[in-house]
């Protein structure tokens, strides 16, 4: 028989059987129908279980390479982690939310149209995945950090008594603050707001800003991956751990009754109706009324001698008094992405390990703000916008100017380089991930570390020594003069004897985080703070070594190395050094 033809008796059967179903009693005619609601709500089920499964897996991919960054090509990483998050987010149904008024209060550096275009965009763009990635590794950050081997031996009794007046929630976020603070002061090295020495570059800024300018110069991300910064830098990477905690914390400024500036002046937090005050250029919370404890907004504005007691006589006086700080404004640390529509979907989607803060209610926290006495008004920070388009410029200018390039690679990129020992330590560093991982064969931030100190015979003999120019990939092009070959082998020195350094430094810092305060101070003394090994870490290195020092119960010598003369942080040393004096007093009374 043709196949044509078999094909039209297959087809008058089937359809002789489906007029049969159609024309038998009721009682079979139910079961049939029952039979295909069945089968529809199967199908239905599966392909709802399936469209679940995809987008969970759309979700975990971009969650795996956000928390795998430092190994991959960063292009092809935010090309990727884009097209997953615009898949995930293409079968979810997004608010149109009305653009918030506080919007405005950036426009002097964000056109209102630029914000608000930022702010109601559906797509996911590289702009998100920097807001994305900054909030993943401060949420990683804070689970770690956020341990009483972080809590400061000045605060336990106060921090105890505490809990008597606040509720258990918001003595735990007290004692969270108090841990991140201690941890940023402890592990960002200070950096003063103004930067010494002129580059001789040419290179020009917008909005009025200047080259190595206070605040802007570095990211909040750069100020965290770099392990230094300034005191508007360090705050910034407060109210950024803050806000992965759940912690409303702002930038708190003065506004100048001539000009109109926000001068800023310290971190508050919020906790329970108080506003509780963290100062980062001196490295120190400022200490309640009698130097007891942490002062609140509303002490500072109604007890002189709480601000007065932040001088040190016959070295400083602190640049605040009570009259200053009667009407402060307070400024968020949010981008037009932390309080979009599209991050506040993002974050819904987030369970389990992956959960982090993406998304703000900056209405709702800005009313709560406003209510507190002392504060005049809630505005957007300038801050981040200033700093994401200065270091674009700043990219855009070292292509231009040579002189500027060698400083930017001298001075960055031995901490940018994709996948490199010292990077990939950093990350896991930030992580907590101090030892190997057996099970997955990965090594942790010490075995990375140690891996960077190559001994100083093999860094002098790079210029002599073949194989070592290999491993350490220094190449003599064929139209390469003798003195640019000379010049790649000096910087390739400079650059391993500065990663050793940084690398010394940063072990010394996960000893005391370990609690091995024995170990730190050796490693401090020893490694660090020698001659021979003298870096820029020098400064920071004595005042975790007084705190380690501090920690061993060495009182004297702990406050002998907080005054030494000259250090950026001398002024909050110092104050330091008088509440370790006070407390062990206290205690001796006791």
């Amino acid at each position: 028989m043709p196949r044509f033809a078999s094909t039209q008796l297959h087809q008058r059967v089937t359809s002789r059987l489906l007029v049969g179903c159609f024309l038998t009693v009721p009682v079979l005619l139910t079961g049939c129908s029952d039979d295909l609601d069945t089968v529809r709500q199967i199908q239905s089920d599966r392909q709802a279980k399936l469209q679940a499964e995809s987008e969970q897996d759309h979700l975990g991919e971009a969650f795996s390479l956000v928390s795998r960054l430092v190994e991959l090509n960063p292009e092809k990483a935010e090309r990727q982690i884009s097209y997953h998050l615009n898949r995930w987010a293409d079968s979810k149904s997004q608010n149109s939310d009305e653009v918030p008024e506080i919007l405005g209060t950036i426009s002097d550096v964000l056109p209102t149209e630029n914000a608000e275009e930022r702010f109601l965009r559906e797509r996911f763009l590289k702009s998100d995945l920097s807001h994305i990635r900054d909030s993943y590794l401060a949420r990683r950050a804070v689970e770690w950090v956020d341990h009483e081997r972080s809590d400061d031996p000045l605060l336990t009794d106060w921090l105890t008594e505490k809990t008597s007046e606040l509720s258990e929630e918001d003595a735990d976020r007290l004692r969270t603050a108090t841990r991140l603070f201690d941890w940023i002061v402890r592990n960002i090295a200070y950096e003063p707001m103004k930067q010494e020495g002129d580059l001789g570059t040419s290179a020009e800024f917008s909005m009025g800003m200047e080259f190595r300018g206070a605040g802007y110069r570095q990211t909040n991300y750069n100020t965290l991956w770099r392990g230094y910064g300034d005191a508007l830098q360090r705050g910034g990477v407060f109210t950024q751990l803050c806000r992965q905690a759940s912690i409303p914390a702002v930038i708190l400024a003065v506004q100048s009754s001539d000009t109109g500036a926000l001068n800023p002046w310290c971190v508050g937090v919020k906790i329970a109706d108080q506003i509780y005050l963290f100062d980062f250029e001196l490295g120190t919370y400022i200490p309640g009324p009698g130097q007891v404890g942490i002062a609140t907004l509303s002490d500072a504005r109604s007890d002189a001698s709480v601000l007065r007691r932040m001088n040190v006589p016959g070295f400083f006086e602190y640049w605040r008094s009570k009259s200053d700080v009667q009407q402060c404004i307070a400024l968020l640390n949010l981008t037009p992405e932390a309080i979009s529509p599209r991050m506040k979907l993002l974050e819904s989607g987030l369970t389990g390990d992956r959960r982090m803060n993406l998304y703000v209610d900056v209405e709702t926290l800005a009313k709560e703000l406003d209510e507190v006495s002392g504060i005049a008004g809630v505005r957007l920070w300038s801050m981040p916008i200033m700093a994401e388009t200065y270091q674009e410029e700043l990219k855009v200018a070292a292509k231009r100017d040579p002189g500027l390039a060698v400083w930017y690679a001298t001075k960055f990129a031995i901490m940018e380089s994709v996948n490199s020992p010292l990077t990939l330590a950093r990350w896991r560093h930030l992580h907590g991930q101090f030892v190997d991982d057996e099970d997955e064969d990965e090594a942790g931030a010490r075995t990375l570390y140690l891996a960077q100190r190559a001994p100083e015979f093999e860094i002098q003999d790079l210029r002599i020594n073949v194989d070592l120019q290999q491993a350490y990939n220094v190449r003599r092009d064929g139209d390469m003069t003798p003195e640019q070959y000379d010049l790649q082998i000096r910087q390739t020195q400079s650059m391993l004897r500065l990663g050793k350094r940084t690398a010394t430094y940063w072990i010394s810092l996960i000893q005391y985080d370990d609690q091995r305060y024995d170990t730190a101070q050796n490693w401090f003394t020893k490694r660090v703070l020698t001659d021979e090994q003298i870096s820029f870490w020098e400064p920071a290195a004595r005042y975790n070594l007084a705190r380690a020092v501090e920690q061993t119960g060495d009182l004297d010598r702990a406050i002998e190395l907080y005054k030494t003369d000259g250090d950026p942080q001398e002024h909050g040393n110092r104050i330091r050094a008088r509440l370790v004096g006070r407390n062990s007093e206290d205690r001796e009374s006791s």
